[in-house]
């Protein structure tokens, strides 16, 4: 049997983020292929995490610049290694390529940190978003590691573009693989909520992820008194595991702007609210809350960033809004608009069968995953500038992890 090791900096929470979900789509999709799968983490155990071993997947935690991970994976002997993240491959690629040299290093990115952190920094400093931003150290760092990386996982199609047209990646080092999904039946659509049964605005994210801390503020501030003054009756519910403290102080009755916490099924939530209402300001990659909504039936609101690799060439799920007035005249009149509703729902419904499914991306990411396997040594050297960057990674990283060791001990 074929084995492939996960090395995670996070227990998988499906319920509670996107990313959670996608690496679940990756396991099944190897545990398809009859591959025994070890799941590592430095993380601490988790309440909400799923129960790896229900899904035949063995679990292994590991510690950050320690030996005892290079006895591990001598001892496991995977033929395939993923890192979830540039960072998990800057702290464990340079042990895998020298103790484990043959194994292909694979990199699932989630998404371009380099690209959501040039966002954020812009909306910090209240300027334009610049493609001069983007080269900054996280870029550095994170496309260094996507060329010593055998293959790297792009979950969004306008990342693609990106990587290859201004930063010249190597398109064979680089594999588009966005959400997989199950298609949904033309039958199911009667068994939803209606139009008339639904209502409210509801926002859905992780608060750990700086984007959906900041919608909610966004939201708060600019967005919902301008919504409520049309709507005196709707509520806004705001759903998300890890709330802080200043998110919880948002809660107010009076003004129908409600925190609800962990939603402890997103999908049920989201299918009983009219809209969802999420003008994300910064982020990257996919946001899975769009793919839950458009899932359950239930159109979208939100900016141009928050749609981004999503619809593709087809309609969007909704009305796409970039300025305050725009997003709350937009949602006001898609909450109100039967009609507009009802093509918004389908819309979604087309989003998913035409750009998600399952069966369009699996065969042909494992054929590419087998190519490699038998043809590493040619792929590698094609690849000079990423087995330059190895080769000076190992030097550097290396023995500033020893260092790290050896002062841990003292």
């Amino acid at each position: 049997m074929k084995k492939l090791l996960f090395v995670s900096q996070v227990w998988p929470e499906p319920h509670s983020s996107a990313a959670g979900s996608r690496v679940l789509q990756l396991c099944n999709l190897f545990l398809g292929k009859n591959y025994e799968i070890i799941y590592a983490s430095t993380a601490s155990p988790s309440n909400f995490a799923v129960n790896l071993e229900d899904i035949n997947i063995k679990k292994q935690s590991i510690i950050s610049n320690d030996s005892s991970f290079d006895d591990f994976i001598q001892y496991a002997k995977p033929e395939i290694v993923i890192f979830d993240r540039f960072t998990t491959e800057e702290q464990f690629g340079w042990r895998v390529a020298e103790f484990l040299p043959e194994s292909l290093r694979i990199l699932d990115t989630e998404d371009l940190h380099f690209l959501r952190k040039a966002r954020q920094q812009a909306i910090l400093e209240k300027q334009k978003f610049l493609k001069e931003d983007l080269h900054s150290d996280t870029a550095k760092r994170e496309i260094a590691s996507i060329l010593r990386c055998d293959l790297s996982l792009i979950i969004s199609d306008a990342e693609m573009e990106l990587l290859q047209n201004q930063f010249k990646i190597d398109k064979n080092l680089l594999f588009y693989l966005p959400f997989l999904l199950k298609k949904i039946p033309e039958n199911l659509s009667e068994k939803r909520l209606s139009f008339e049964d639904r209502k409210h605005f509801v926002n859905i994210g992780n608060f750990r992820h700086p984007p959906n801390l900041d919608v909610v503020l966004y939201l708060k501030e600019k967005i919902w008194p301008l919504v409520r003054e049309k709507l005196p009756e709707t509520e806004m519910h705001v759903y998300g595991a890890y709330p802080p403290k200043k998110i919880m102080a948002l809660d107010s009755s009076k003004t129908g702007f409600l925190i609800k916490g962990r939603a402890e099924d997103a999908k049920n939530m989201l299918s009983r609210a009219r809209i969802l209402l999420s003008p994300l300001r910064f982020g990257a990659g996919l946001k899975g809350k769009f793919i839950d909504a458009m899932q359950v039936g239930t159109p979208c609101v939100t900016t141009k960033i928050g749609a981004e690799g999503i619809p593709g060439d087809l309609p969007w799920a909704g009305i796409i809004s970039n300025t305050p007035e725009e997003i709350a005249e937009a949602a006001v009149k898609l909450y109100q608009d039967k009609i507009e509703w009802q093509r918004s729902q389908q819309a979604g419904f087309e989003i998913i069968n035409n750009r998600f499914q399952k069966s369009g991306f699996d065969e042909v990411f494992m054929e590419r995953i087998e190519w490699l396997r038998k043809n590493l040594k040619t792929h590698r050297n094609e690849n000079f500038l990423g087995s330059m960057l190895m080769h000076h990674n190992l030097q550097s990283t290396k023995y500033m992890a020893k260092w790290i060791e050896e002062k841990n001990k003292s």
